[in-house]
Protein backbone atom coordinates (compact mmCIF):
# COMPACT_ATOMS: atom_id res chain seq x y z
CA UNK A 1 0.00 0.00 0.00
CA UNK A 2 1.27 3.42 -0.92
CA UNK A 3 0.53 6.50 1.14
CA UNK A 4 1.63 10.10 1.04
CA UNK A 5 1.49 10.66 4.79
CA UNK A 6 0.88 8.87 8.04
CA UNK A 7 -2.55 7.58 9.05
CA UNK A 8 -3.51 7.49 12.69
CA UNK A 9 -5.45 4.44 13.80
CA UNK A 10 -5.13 1.11 15.64
CA UNK A 11 -4.82 -0.17 19.19
CA UNK A 12 -1.96 -1.63 21.11
CA UNK A 13 -1.22 -4.79 23.06
CA UNK A 14 1.05 -6.46 25.50
CA UNK A 15 2.56 -9.93 25.50
CA UNK A 16 4.41 -12.09 28.01
CA UNK A 17 8.14 -12.39 28.07
CA UNK A 18 10.76 -13.53 30.49
CA UNK A 19 12.97 -11.08 32.29
CA UNK A 20 16.40 -11.67 30.88
CA UNK A 21 19.82 -10.37 31.62
CA UNK A 22 21.50 -8.99 28.47
CA UNK A 23 23.49 -11.71 26.78
CA UNK A 24 26.21 -11.70 24.18
CA UNK A 25 24.66 -10.93 20.83
CA UNK A 26 24.70 -13.95 18.53
CA UNK A 27 24.20 -13.05 14.87
CA UNK A 28 22.54 -16.34 13.94
CA UNK A 29 20.10 -16.16 16.85
CA UNK A 30 19.33 -12.52 17.00
CA UNK A 31 16.00 -12.31 18.86
CA UNK A 32 14.88 -12.75 22.41
CA UNK A 33 11.84 -11.84 24.43
CA UNK A 34 12.86 -9.01 26.70
CA UNK A 35 11.45 -7.08 29.62
CA UNK A 36 12.62 -3.73 30.97
CA UNK A 37 10.92 -2.79 34.25
CA UNK A 38 10.65 0.47 36.11
CA UNK A 39 8.70 0.13 39.33
CA UNK A 40 8.70 3.87 39.99
CA UNK A 41 5.89 4.53 37.52
CA UNK A 42 3.05 6.06 39.53
CA UNK A 43 1.49 8.89 37.54
CA UNK A 44 0.10 8.82 33.97
CA UNK A 45 2.12 11.94 33.21
CA UNK A 46 5.29 10.07 34.20
CA UNK A 47 4.56 7.01 32.07
CA UNK A 48 7.56 4.73 31.68
CA UNK A 49 7.24 1.99 29.04
CA UNK A 50 7.73 -1.61 30.11
CA UNK A 51 9.50 -3.03 27.06
CA UNK A 52 8.84 -6.61 25.95
CA UNK A 53 9.37 -8.12 22.51
CA UNK A 54 8.57 -11.18 20.44
CA UNK A 55 9.28 -12.31 16.89
CA UNK A 56 8.45 -14.94 14.28
CA UNK A 57 9.36 -15.59 10.66
CA UNK A 58 8.45 -18.13 7.99
CA UNK A 59 9.83 -18.94 4.56
CA UNK A 60 6.30 -18.97 3.17
CA UNK A 61 5.99 -20.39 -0.32
CA UNK A 62 9.45 -19.30 -1.43
CA UNK A 63 12.42 -21.57 -2.09
CA UNK A 64 14.76 -19.36 -0.05
CA UNK A 65 14.45 -17.30 3.12
CA UNK A 66 15.60 -13.74 2.41
CA UNK A 67 14.03 -11.96 5.42
CA UNK A 68 16.15 -11.17 8.47
CA UNK A 69 15.33 -9.49 11.77
CA UNK A 70 16.94 -8.45 15.02
CA UNK A 71 15.85 -7.65 18.59
CA UNK A 72 18.38 -6.10 20.99
CA UNK A 73 17.15 -5.17 24.46
CA UNK A 74 20.11 -2.88 25.29
CA UNK A 75 21.86 -1.63 22.15
CA UNK A 76 24.75 0.22 23.79
CA UNK A 77 25.58 -2.51 26.29
CA UNK A 78 25.45 -5.10 23.53
CA UNK A 79 28.43 -3.39 21.88
CA UNK A 80 30.21 -2.34 25.09
CA UNK A 81 29.23 1.32 24.82
CA UNK A 82 28.32 3.48 27.81
CA UNK A 83 25.38 5.87 27.33
CA UNK A 84 24.48 9.09 29.12
CA UNK A 85 22.95 8.29 32.52
CA UNK A 86 23.05 4.61 31.51
CA UNK A 87 19.80 5.08 29.58
CA UNK A 88 18.70 1.87 27.89
CA UNK A 89 18.12 2.07 24.13
CA UNK A 90 16.27 -0.91 22.68
CA UNK A 91 16.67 -1.74 18.99
CA UNK A 92 14.45 -3.76 16.65
CA UNK A 93 14.67 -4.27 12.92
CA UNK A 94 13.15 -6.15 9.99
CA UNK A 95 15.05 -6.50 6.73
CA UNK A 96 13.37 -7.88 3.60
CA UNK A 97 16.00 -9.06 1.15
CA UNK A 98 15.68 -9.49 -2.59
CA UNK A 99 18.05 -11.08 -5.06
CA UNK A 100 19.50 -13.17 -2.24
CA UNK A 101 19.86 -13.06 1.54
CA UNK A 102 23.30 -11.45 1.73
CA UNK A 103 22.27 -7.79 1.93
CA UNK A 104 19.60 -8.47 4.57
CA UNK A 105 22.05 -10.45 6.70
CA UNK A 106 24.78 -7.85 6.27
CA UNK A 107 22.49 -5.02 7.41
CA UNK A 108 21.16 -7.07 10.31
CA UNK A 109 24.67 -7.83 11.50
CA UNK A 110 26.26 -4.43 10.91
CA UNK A 111 23.72 -1.57 11.08
CA UNK A 112 23.31 -1.75 14.90
CA UNK A 113 27.09 -1.57 15.35
CA UNK A 114 27.43 1.33 12.90
CA UNK A 115 24.81 3.27 14.88
CA UNK A 116 26.56 2.70 18.21
CA UNK A 117 30.00 3.61 16.80
CA UNK A 118 28.80 6.93 15.37
CA UNK A 119 30.44 9.87 17.16
CA UNK A 120 27.06 11.49 17.87
CA UNK A 121 25.49 8.40 19.44
CA UNK A 122 23.33 8.56 21.49
CA UNK A 123 22.81 12.33 21.80
CA UNK A 124 21.62 12.96 18.24
CA UNK A 125 19.88 9.73 17.36
CA UNK A 126 17.87 10.99 14.39
CA UNK A 127 21.00 12.25 12.66
CA UNK A 128 22.91 9.12 13.65
CA UNK A 129 20.30 6.69 12.32
CA UNK A 130 19.90 8.49 9.00
CA UNK A 131 23.66 8.64 8.55
CA UNK A 132 24.14 5.00 9.60
CA UNK A 133 21.73 3.65 6.98
CA UNK A 134 23.69 5.40 4.25
CA UNK A 135 27.06 4.42 5.72
CA UNK A 136 26.04 0.77 5.97
CA UNK A 137 24.95 0.92 2.34
CA UNK A 138 28.36 2.27 1.34
CA UNK A 139 30.14 -0.43 3.34
CA UNK A 140 28.06 -3.09 1.63
CA UNK A 141 29.02 -1.58 -1.75
CA UNK A 142 32.67 -2.09 -0.86
CA UNK A 143 31.95 -5.71 -0.04
CA UNK A 144 30.10 -6.08 -3.34
CA UNK A 145 33.13 -4.82 -5.24
CA UNK A 146 35.11 -7.74 -3.80
CA UNK A 147 32.45 -10.46 -3.78
CA UNK A 148 29.94 -10.86 -6.59
CA UNK A 149 27.86 -13.16 -4.40
CA UNK A 150 26.84 -10.10 -2.33
CA UNK A 151 25.03 -8.53 -5.28
CA UNK A 152 21.65 -8.28 -3.59
CA UNK A 153 19.50 -5.72 -1.82
CA UNK A 154 17.22 -5.30 1.16
CA UNK A 155 14.60 -2.97 2.53
CA UNK A 156 15.18 -1.96 6.14
CA UNK A 157 12.95 -0.78 8.97
CA UNK A 158 14.22 -0.17 12.48
CA UNK A 159 12.60 0.95 15.71
CA UNK A 160 14.46 2.35 18.71
CA UNK A 161 12.92 2.98 22.13
CA UNK A 162 14.73 5.17 24.65
CA UNK A 163 12.92 6.55 27.65
CA UNK A 164 9.48 7.55 26.40
CA UNK A 165 10.65 8.13 22.82
CA UNK A 166 10.00 5.85 19.86
CA UNK A 167 12.05 6.45 16.71
CA UNK A 168 11.15 4.53 13.53
CA UNK A 169 13.39 4.64 10.46
CA UNK A 170 12.30 3.10 7.17
CA UNK A 171 13.81 2.56 3.73
CA UNK A 172 11.56 0.34 1.62
CA UNK A 173 8.22 -1.38 2.08
CA UNK A 174 8.45 -3.05 5.48
CA UNK A 175 5.97 -1.32 7.78
CA UNK A 176 5.58 -0.37 11.44
CA UNK A 177 2.14 0.15 12.97
CA UNK A 178 1.48 1.38 16.50
CA UNK A 179 -1.61 0.47 18.51
CA UNK A 180 -2.94 3.43 20.43
CA UNK A 181 -5.92 2.34 22.54
CA UNK A 182 -6.82 -0.05 19.75
CA UNK A 183 -6.46 2.47 16.94
CA UNK A 184 -3.80 1.85 14.28
CA UNK A 185 -1.18 4.57 13.85
CA UNK A 186 1.06 4.07 10.81
CA UNK A 187 4.64 4.80 11.84
CA UNK A 188 6.24 4.37 8.41
CA UNK A 189 5.47 5.05 4.77
CA UNK A 190 5.87 2.39 2.08
CA UNK A 191 8.46 3.42 -0.49
CA UNK A 192 7.00 2.25 -3.76
CA UNK A 193 6.78 3.72 -7.22
CA UNK A 194 3.07 4.54 -6.86
CA UNK A 195 3.89 7.16 -4.22
CA UNK A 196 3.88 10.62 -5.79
CA UNK A 197 6.61 12.05 -3.57
CA UNK A 198 8.89 9.13 -4.34
CA UNK A 199 8.27 9.44 -8.06
CA UNK A 200 9.15 13.13 -7.96
CA UNK A 201 12.36 12.36 -6.08
CA UNK A 202 13.27 9.62 -8.55
CA UNK A 203 12.70 11.81 -11.61
CA UNK A 204 14.71 14.68 -10.09
CA UNK A 205 17.68 12.28 -9.90
CA UNK A 206 17.41 11.08 -13.48
CA UNK A 207 15.39 7.95 -12.81
CA UNK A 208 12.02 6.86 -14.16
CA UNK A 209 9.15 4.49 -13.43
CA UNK A 210 8.33 1.83 -16.02
CA UNK A 211 5.29 -0.40 -15.49
CA UNK A 212 5.47 0.15 -11.73
CA UNK A 213 9.21 -0.54 -11.43
CA UNK A 214 12.06 1.83 -10.68
CA UNK A 215 14.02 2.12 -13.93
CA UNK A 216 12.10 -0.99 -14.95
CA UNK A 217 14.08 -3.08 -12.45
CA UNK A 218 12.91 -2.75 -8.83
CA UNK A 219 9.51 -2.54 -7.11
CA UNK A 220 10.77 -0.43 -4.18
CA UNK A 221 12.27 3.05 -4.35
CA UNK A 222 14.50 2.89 -1.25
CA UNK A 223 16.75 0.03 -0.24
CA UNK A 224 20.22 -0.85 0.97
CA UNK A 225 22.37 -2.73 -1.53
CA UNK A 226 21.41 -3.37 -5.18
CA UNK A 227 24.71 -1.88 -6.30
CA UNK A 228 24.80 -4.41 -9.13
CA UNK A 229 21.75 -2.85 -10.82
CA UNK A 230 22.92 -0.38 -13.45
CA UNK A 231 21.84 3.24 -13.12
CA UNK A 232 20.17 2.98 -9.71
CA UNK A 233 22.90 4.06 -7.29
CA UNK A 234 25.83 6.42 -7.16
CA UNK A 235 28.33 7.13 -4.41
CA UNK A 236 28.17 10.53 -2.73
CA UNK A 237 25.54 13.25 -2.95
CA UNK A 238 22.90 13.36 -4.28
CA UNK A 239 23.27 9.71 -5.31
CA UNK A 240 21.11 7.75 -7.72
CA UNK A 241 17.33 7.30 -7.82
CA UNK A 242 17.43 4.28 -5.47
CA UNK A 243 18.04 5.80 -2.03
CA UNK A 244 19.28 4.15 1.15
CA UNK A 245 18.34 7.18 3.25
CA UNK A 246 15.47 6.35 5.59
CA UNK A 247 12.46 8.45 6.44
CA UNK A 248 12.10 8.96 10.18
CA UNK A 249 9.18 9.36 12.52
CA UNK A 250 9.58 9.95 16.25
CA UNK A 251 6.85 10.20 18.88
CA UNK A 252 6.62 10.42 22.65
CA UNK A 253 4.94 7.33 24.06
CA UNK A 254 2.04 7.66 26.49
CA UNK A 255 0.09 5.12 28.52
CA UNK A 256 -2.36 4.87 25.60
CA UNK A 257 0.34 3.39 23.36
CA UNK A 258 0.06 -0.37 23.68
CA UNK A 259 2.38 -2.09 21.19
CA UNK A 260 4.24 -1.77 17.90
CA UNK A 261 4.00 -4.28 15.06
CA UNK A 262 6.88 -4.41 12.56
CA UNK A 263 6.43 -6.62 9.53
CA UNK A 264 7.88 -7.39 6.13
CA UNK A 265 5.61 -6.70 3.17
CA UNK A 266 4.59 -10.38 3.13
CA UNK A 267 2.55 -9.63 6.26
CA UNK A 268 1.05 -6.32 5.11
CA UNK A 269 -0.09 -7.79 1.80
CA UNK A 270 -2.77 -9.59 3.82
CA UNK A 271 -3.38 -7.31 6.80
CA UNK A 272 -4.58 -3.74 6.79
CA UNK A 273 -3.11 -1.63 9.58
CA UNK A 274 -6.29 -1.69 11.64
CA UNK A 275 -6.94 -5.36 10.97
CA UNK A 276 -3.44 -6.19 12.24
CA UNK A 277 -4.04 -4.22 15.44
CA UNK A 278 -7.48 -5.78 16.00
CA UNK A 279 -6.11 -9.27 15.36
CA UNK A 280 -3.15 -8.71 17.67
CA UNK A 281 -5.15 -7.19 20.52
CA UNK A 282 -7.55 -10.12 20.56
CA UNK A 283 -4.72 -12.67 20.70
CA UNK A 284 -2.87 -10.79 23.39
CA UNK A 285 -6.02 -10.62 25.48
CA UNK A 286 -6.21 -14.41 25.19
CA UNK A 287 -2.62 -15.28 26.17
CA UNK A 288 -0.48 -12.09 26.45
CA UNK A 289 2.42 -13.88 24.73
CA UNK A 290 4.20 -11.66 22.19
CA UNK A 291 6.15 -14.41 20.43
CA UNK A 292 3.05 -16.57 20.05
CA UNK A 293 1.16 -13.57 18.75
CA UNK A 294 3.81 -12.95 16.08
CA UNK A 295 3.55 -16.60 15.07
CA UNK A 296 -0.23 -16.27 14.80
CA UNK A 297 0.06 -13.15 12.63
CA UNK A 298 2.43 -14.93 10.23
CA UNK A 299 0.29 -18.07 10.14
CA UNK A 300 -2.84 -16.03 9.49
CA UNK A 301 -1.16 -14.21 6.59
CA UNK A 302 -0.22 -17.59 5.10
CA UNK A 303 -3.77 -18.83 5.64
CA UNK A 304 -5.05 -15.81 3.72
CA UNK A 305 -2.83 -16.67 0.77
CA UNK A 306 0.61 -15.30 1.66
CA UNK A 307 3.38 -16.99 -0.33
CA UNK A 308 6.22 -14.52 0.28
CA UNK A 309 8.73 -14.71 3.13
CA UNK A 310 6.98 -13.38 6.24
CA UNK A 311 8.45 -11.76 9.35
CA UNK A 312 6.72 -10.12 12.30
CA UNK A 313 8.34 -8.42 15.30
CA UNK A 314 6.30 -6.98 18.16
CA UNK A 315 7.28 -4.59 20.92
CA UNK A 316 4.93 -4.06 23.86
CA UNK A 317 5.04 -1.02 26.13
CA UNK A 318 3.11 -2.56 29.05
CA UNK A 319 3.32 -5.68 31.19
CA UNK A 320 -0.42 -6.32 31.03
CA UNK A 321 -2.51 -7.35 28.04
CA UNK A 322 -4.50 -4.55 26.36
CA UNK A 323 -7.89 -3.87 27.93
CA UNK A 324 -11.15 -5.10 26.43
CA UNK A 325 -13.16 -2.77 24.20
CA UNK A 326 -15.60 -0.65 26.18
CA UNK A 327 -19.28 -0.53 25.33
CA UNK A 328 -20.66 2.90 24.47
CA UNK A 329 -23.32 3.23 27.19
CA UNK A 330 -25.21 5.85 25.20
CA UNK A 331 -25.84 3.64 22.18
CA UNK A 332 -25.18 0.23 23.71
CA UNK A 333 -22.94 -0.55 20.75
CA UNK A 334 -19.29 -1.54 20.45
CA UNK A 335 -17.21 0.05 17.71
CA UNK A 336 -15.79 -2.60 15.43
CA UNK A 337 -13.82 -2.76 12.18
CA UNK A 338 -14.17 -5.34 9.41
CA UNK A 339 -11.16 -7.56 8.75
CA UNK A 340 -9.39 -7.65 5.40
CA UNK A 341 -10.68 -11.19 4.91
CA UNK A 342 -14.23 -10.15 5.75
CA UNK A 343 -14.02 -7.16 3.42
CA UNK A 344 -12.90 -9.43 0.58
CA UNK A 345 -15.79 -11.85 1.22
CA UNK A 346 -18.28 -8.98 1.28
CA UNK A 347 -16.92 -7.59 -2.00
CA UNK A 348 -17.21 -11.02 -3.68
CA UNK A 349 -20.77 -11.36 -2.40
CA UNK A 350 -21.83 -7.92 -3.64
CA UNK A 351 -20.16 -8.36 -7.03
CA UNK A 352 -21.96 -11.67 -7.48
CA UNK A 353 -25.40 -10.04 -7.09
Amino acid sequence: MCVEGFDDADEVDFGEAEVQAPADFAMEKVCENTVSLDLKQTKPSNFVPVIRSGDWSDIGGRDYMEDAHVCISDLAKNFGHNTVDDEIISFYGVFDGHGGKDAAHYVRDNLPRVIVEDADFPLELEKVVRRSFVHTDSQFAERCSRQDVLSSGTTALTAMIFGRSLLVANAGDCRAVLSRRGTAVEMSKDHRTCCLNERKRIESLGGYVDDGYLNGQLAVTRAIGDWHLEGLKEMGEPGGPLSAEPELKMITLTKDDEFLIIGSDGVWDYFSNQNAVDFTRKRLQEHNDLKLCCKQIVQEAIKRGGSDNLTAVMVSFHQEAPPQMRVNRTTGRVERSISAEGLHSLRVLLEGQ
